[in-house]
């Protein structure tokens, strides 16, 4: 994971909230558990008063029922009435305090019974009032009520109640004592939360004050010191992956780049183009600038090294040239009086190929009538070929329609020999009927036996025609096959004499044109002979242009001396710098 500048110190600084966040997290649970042990504490104490209450009034029923039963006056049973109409009320009270705690509940079910119940404490009481106001009875009966039952149910009665302030007392006493725990908790949570984070603010101060600062001071002292042009400082690199580390690097690049321009300056300096410079990026102007720089260098001393070099070696040429243009200009004339010469025996065979081509062209007039006359005869074999294939078309299409006859000819006979069948069966059906007439129908059964023969005459006739119809479609079969080969035939013939007819047409062509070409050379040639003359004429204006070629091929060796040792000069020179690929 990189660890950024950023997330150095936002993790110092969270992870002081984090505690910060924990010791209020905690604080404000010990006050949430405080106000909850509070509430409890009061709760404990409005069951505790509700049970006194409920005590207080069992007393005070006690008090009216014992006042009327000594004075037997009625305005003593208030306190009595009283309690009455409370005592329910608070019980119930009493039920929905403790509704949460079973202990208390089955306390109180054991409490209600005693108190309201029909043997309970208020019942006594009542029957105890009564056996006052009884008139036999009186109040021996009354205070033996009370000796008995109204003592034995009291006792019971402040017996649960104890029982119920002890469950009271008891969970009072844990509560307290679990908020006490939680105030501990709390106030120990608090210190040593905040003591924790103290702690981690100092060692995040510290470590981002040594691990930021302190290298951003260094890089600083760098960078003022590459300012004031010093190139030899070491820039702190290490592996750190922040933006500390990033610009550090950035430092240590930039001055290496810097390095590299002032080493290759300094070659440049010294005459040495050889040395390259990079660029850090398409937007080092710098860079860039001096890149071009040398490339424009190194490029322009390569050119004019390269021209020094062709000025040298074109110097040393030239010299030799016009040495040998010297002693070749006296051999050129030499040679004038040899071609002229020449020119003479070419003359008289220029003649004598003027009269060759003349006969040839003649041959090639005579070659194109006749190739005309063969072209003619080869279109009258084409055309004549094209009438065949007409007329074997229109047989072709004469067997087709012979053929589509006789198939209608075979419907026909098929149903000649349905009638002849059906004849017979009805000749045989009349013979059968003259036979049930008895004398009556022999006359009937003689023309029946005639027209059975008939019909027997009329199949065999039918089976005859239809042997010779299928001999007739089997031969219009092989004639339609045959007609079909022969227009293919034809056709193939056709392509033929037509391609002859096309090869002909390219001889007659090739034949013309070869007349032409003979008429072209036989003309050619008495041009030759024309310009045979014209060229002895020029080779005397040559012998003495040769003459004065010599004198100027003295002048041009002079010239050409001063030029070659302008080239020594000059590569002297630019050998003093040292470029890739140039010869040192």
């Amino acid at each position: 994971m990189k660890w950024n500048v950023g997330m150095k110190i936002g993790t110092g600084f969270g992870l002081a909230l984090a505690i910060l966040a924990v010791i209020g997290l905690v604080a404000y649970q010990s006050i949430a558990k405080l106000t909850e042990t509070a509430d409890w504490v009061d709760h404990t104490h409005q069951v505790l008063g509700t049970l006194e209450s409920v005590l207080l009034t069992m007393t005070d029923a006690e008090t009216g029922e014992r006042g009327f039963l000594l004075t037997g006056e009625d305005n003593y049973l208030a306190p009595f009435t009283t309690a009455q109409g409370a005592i329910a009320d608070e019980i119930k009270t009493l039920r929905e305090l403790t509704k949460d705690n079973s202990v208390e509940q089955r306390n109180i079910d054991k409490l209600e019974p005693l108190v309201t119940g029909k043997d309970g404490k208020f019942a006594v009481l009542v029957e105890t009032i009564e056996l006052r106001k009884d008139k036999t009875k009186g109040l021996d009966a009354a205070l033996e009520m009370v000796r008995t039952k109204g003592k034995t149910i009291m006792d019971e009665i402040r017996k649960v109640i104890d029982e119920m302030k002890n469950e009271e007392t008891t969970l009072l006493k844990k509560r307290a004592d679990e908020a006490a725990a939680s105030a501990r908790n709390a106030t120990l949570t608090i210190i040593l939360g905040t003591l924790v984070a103290l702690a981690a603010m100092a060692v995040a101060g510290f470590v981002i004050t040594r691990n930021i600062a302190n290298p951003l001071k260094q890089i600083t002292a760098t960078a003022d010191r590459i300012a004031s042009g010093d190139l030899s400082v070491a820039v702190m690199t290490d592996q750190r992956k922040d933006e500390v580390g990033v610009l550090a690097r950035t430092f240590g690049r930039m001055t290496d780049s810097l390095k590299g321009m002032a080493e290759v300056a300094g070659k440049i300096a010294d005459g040495d183009l050889r040395a390259t410079v990079k660029p850090q990026s398409s937007k080092d102007v710098l860079g860039n600038a001096f890149a071009r720089l040398t490339d424009n260098l190194r490029s322009q001393i390569r050119d004019i090294t390269e021209g020094v070099n062709v000025l040298g070696s074109s110097a040393g040429e030239i010299v030799a040239s016009t040495t040998q243009l010297a002693s070749s200009a006296s051999e050129s004339a030499a040679a004038v009086s040899e071609t002229t010469t020449t020119v003479e025996e070419v003359r008289q065979t220029a003649q004598v190929a003027s009269q060759k081509a003349k006969a040839v062209s003649d041959s090639a007039q005579k070659a194109a009538q006749i190739s005309q006359s063969g072209r003619k005869s080869t279109e009258e074999v084409v055309a004549g070929t094209g009438r065949i294939r007409q007329q074997m078309e229109a047989i072709a299409a004469s067997m087709v329609r012979l053929s589509e006859q006789s198939q209608t000819i075979g419907q026909i006979v098929a149903t000649v020999e349905d009638l002849a069948s059906q004849s017979n069966l009805l000749a045989v059906n009349a013979a059968i009927e003259a036979a049930k007439a008895g004398e009556h129908g022999k006359g009937f059964g003689v023309v029946a036996q005639e027209v059975k023969s008939l019909a027997e005459q009329s199949r065999q006739a039918t089976n005859q025609v239809r042997t010779i119809l299928s001999d007739i479609q089997k031969a219009t079969g092989a004639a339609v096959l045959a007609t079909e080969q022969g227009s293919k035939a034809v056709e193939a013939g056709a392509k033929q004499t037509e391609a002859a007819g096309e090869s002909i047409q390219a001889l007659a062509n090739s034949v013309t044109e070869a007349a032409q070409a003979a008429t072209q050379i036989a003309a050619s040639t008495q041009q030759q002979l024309v310009g045979v003359d014209q060229v002895a004429g020029a080779m005397e204006n040559i012998k003495q242009a040769s003459m004065q070629n010599v004198a100027s091929a003295r002048q041009l060796e002079t010239a050409a001396r001063n030029l070659k040792d302008l080239g020594q000069k000059l590569k002297q020179l630019v050998e003093r710098y040292k470029v890739e690929g140039a010869k040192s």
